[in-house]
């Protein structure tokens, strides 16, 4: 168990990995009775638009040997339903058949040890180097290692590619504050926030029974008196000044620095900016460099790439962090995960805002010296695909969407369905109140979603529980509650008859889009163009309205795939724009996914000027993909 980055052990892991490339070292893996063999270090996808990406909470997916802890399955819990590696492990047969790539954890490193309300979704972390002992069967360190690694292990013998979820923004709870009114865990003061440096309120570091210590103001007694569960590890991090200390932070925008500074609540941001270049910081920069803070986590992060094979980062609230670090942060990653035969390392951060906010933090815009993080998670597209599939919102928004990112990338992109390359788009998530599947939602209107988010641009995420149709949290009286962030996190195996229904509806209906997308390479890389639409095949324009078509087509070399999604109550009888060069009339097109079932071809016809049109009809809250036949 690493205490510090400059551990022996430390760099042991690190050189070990390293000298697996050179030599080509495989392992075997059994699964499902049978053995495959696999490289190691496991080698990158060629290209993660390939890799749709199934996005899971440990505690709230799995577990095997107990049922949830909570109240009930479905009901808002604030503390560990108990979800485990091994749970994961064994539902790697379910995802693979479900069609998923990549495979992206929850975060596993090792939080605060007292039972504080929200402390199970991985998020505070208090070790950056270890896991969390509480998601092994047995509840030990050397358990949860070994399963977390059987783990990777396996889903890499399956095909299916791990992404781990990390924090640089901060860690857990680890010290509480010293203010007037005495010792507090969340403050928020202007006055405190703008004030100059050096005028950081006192800190009082936690025991691992969750006290502050009085004899632990500022500093902390040497790391062999600690326990493992005291303060914050590595011991490299066991420092006041690596954080920030001036409260809670007092909005979510960016300040003229380009970040947001402050705690996440009672979560300690961390100084990842810190500068050791100025006088006094000598020492300091003869240890770990003129960024200490940041050499120590890409250090941490490394070793975990090393030490459990994963394939790529999942960053969370990355624009709280200096963009200048995020941009490091991910060079670094790329080249240390190079440096071991991982060639295409994905990285990609939370930034929860619109496309110029995002533009600031990812790699895609090439304004410093690398490129930074690959992607961005798909916000801007995550505002407006939902309401749109349901009919509650203009359709015309996400034309728009698309038209604003074409256009800000022009001049950087040598085609323009290389853009997908940057965003991983997904219908709901974590941090939202309600899935997209709401209890008054149409099932149809859900496929709908589904079917526009496999086929625009973007890496595709799928938030677990989708596939089972999960709708929210409800009450004691079994009405719906969708009023926190735990509205969303329901505990899945606690789910009957049966949690892992491969025969439900929303089951095959991802299982088909993947099954498509792997076999059009269009809906991976082609270019995107909306056509216009008509209802009596004479006069054509883009829709728009609640309710309206979505129209467009995916172009790769000679291939179209057109997808065409009525979101409105009523039918549509109509005609829909296609490349006359690519499809000139009388070329037959069949419908390749259907949310209703339709099949069938259309031919094909030539319209006033140089176009034309397949004729279509969907009935309400269809969506159709149609291929060349």
């Amino acid at each position: 168990m690493p205490t510090s980055i400059l551990d022996p052990t430390f760099a042991a892991t690190i050189a070990a990995r390293q000298h697996e490339r050179r030599s080509g070292t495989t392992r075997t893996v059994v699964v499902d009775g049978q053995s495959r063999m696999i490289p190691v270090p496991f080698p990158s996808p060629g290209d993660w638009r390939d890799c749709w990406v199934y996005f899971l909470l440990i505690d709230r997916f799995n577990n095997p040997s107990s049922p949830p802890r909570g109240p009930a399955w479905n009901r808002r819990f604030e503390f560990r339903h108990g979800g485990t590696f091994k749970g994961v492990q064994q539902q790697l047969g379910y995802l693979e058949r479900l069609g998923a790539k990549a495979i992206w954890l929850s975060p596993v490193l090792k939080n605060s040890k007292p039972a504080f309300t929200y402390n199970y979704h991985g998020y505070e972390t208090q070790d950056f180097l270890n896991v969390d002992e509480r998601f092994a069967s047995d509840g030990t360190r050397a358990t949860a290692e070994r399963e977390l690694t059987e783990l990777v292990d396996e889903a890499h013998a399956r095909g299916l590619y791990v992404i781990f979820d990390i924090v640089l923004n901060h860690a857990g709870r680890v010290f509480d504050y010293v203010r007037p009114q005495g010792v507090v865990a969340i403050f928020s003061d202007a006055g405190v926030m703008n004030a100059p440096l050096g005028q950081e309120p006192p800190i009082q570091w936690l025991n691992g029974f969750g006290f502050p210590r009085a004899d632990w103001q500022q500093t902390l007694p040497p790391p062999a008196q600690l326990s493992a569960d005291d303060a914050v590890w590595p011991v490299d991090l066991q420092r006041a000044e690596f954080f920030r200390r001036r409260g809670e932070k007092r909005g979510d925008k960016p300040d003229a620095r380009g970040f947001v500074r402050g705690d996440f609540g009672d979560m300690r941001q961390i100084v990842v900016e810190y500068d050791a270049s100025v006088a006094g910081q000598e020492a300091l920069r003869a240890q770990y460099g003129i960024r200490p803070v940041l050499s120590i986590l890409i250090r941490a992060y490394s070793y975990l790439v090393a030490r459990y094979d994963i394939d790529g980062y999942r960053i969370d609230t990355v624009k709280y962090v200096d963009p200048d670090a995020v941009e490091t942060f991910g060079n670094a990653m790329r080249e240390f995960a190079l440096s071991i035969g991982k060639t295409n390392f994905f990285t990609f951060g939370e930034v929860y805002d619109d496309e110029k906010t995002i533009a600031a933090f990812t790699g895609r815009n090439g304004s410093g010296e690398g490129f930074g993080v690959d992607a961005a998670l798909d916000f801007p597209l995550f505002f407006k695909l939902p309401p749109v599939a349901k009919g509650l919102a203009d359709v015309a928004t996400i034309r728009g969407v698309f038209q604003d990112r074409k256009a800000a990338e022009k001049d950087l992109l040598s085609s323009h369905g290389e853009a997908g390359r940057f965003f991983v788009s997904f219908l709901d998530n974590h941090d939202q109140h309600e899935r997209i599947q709401h209890p008054n939602t149409p099932r149809d209107q859900v496929t709908t979603a589904l079917a526009l988010l496999f086929t625009l641009q973007g890496i595709p995420c799928v938030y677990y529980g989708t596939e089972q149709g999960l709708a929210g949290t409800v009450d004691a009286q079994g009405n719906a509650d969708l009023n926190a962030n735990e509205s969303s996190r329901e505990a899945l195996w606690g789910k009957t008859p049966n949690a892992f229904d491969e025969t439900h509806p929303a089951f095959s209906a991802i299982r088909a889009l993947a099954d498509l997308r792997a076999t059009e390479p269009a809906l991976a890389y082609g270019r995107l163009y909306f056509r216009e639409v008509s209802g009596n095949g004479t006069d054509f324009g883009h829709s728009f309205g609640p309710g309206g078509l979505v129209a467009f087509s995916r172009i790769l070399v000679d291939r179209e795939v057109l997808v065409v999604a009525n979101t409105g109550a009523g039918p549509f009888n109509g005609s829909v724009i296609v490349d006359r060069d690519l499809n000139p009339a009388g070329r037959s097109m069949r419908v390749a996914f259907s949310n209703k079932g339709t099949t069938g071809t259309g031919i094909v016809h030539a319209i006033a000027g140089p176009g034309a049109a397949l004729p279509v009809v969907l009935a309400a809250n269809e969506v159709q993909v149609i291929v060349p036949a």
